[in-house]
């Protein structure tokens, strides 16, 4: 995983070379260049906590944003502080593929991998 540089991401969050370029990918597909990818936290799932990662066209009021390679990451100001520090990433292989969130701020999860806490 290559990451951007970490000091320069105004949100705390980084995202990986491979999921900028699905991201950017996915919105070139869509000939959408007004969206930007946003990640909250939101109540739910057996452990407390559960992300929502989608592409938005709103902009928040307290809005925190990172530009990673022409992609646009945001995060509400209520979520910031629980994904402070994590990494976006992107995978792909024969055994799963999709966007992943490493978060050190996650205590525990539960089984299913579906929420956080």
């Amino acid at each position: 995983m290559t990451v951007q540089n970490e000091t320069s991401t105004a949100t705390g969050i980084i995202l990986s070379d491979a999921a900028a370029a699905k991201a950017k990918a996915l919105l070139e597909q869509e000939g959408r260049d007004d969206l930007a990818l946003r990640i909250a936290v939101q109540p739910g799932g057996c452990a407390g906590l559960r992300y929502q990662l989608f592409f938005d066209d709103r902009t928040l009021d307290g809005d925190i944003t990172s530009d990673f390679g022409g992609v646009t990451l945001a995060v509400d100001r209520m979520s910031a502080p629980y994904v402070q520090g994590a990494t976006i990433d992107f995978v792909d292989t024969i055994e799963k593929q999709g966007f992943t969130i490493d978060n050190p701020n996650a205590t525990g999860s539960c089984a299913c991998g579906d929420s956080f806490n």
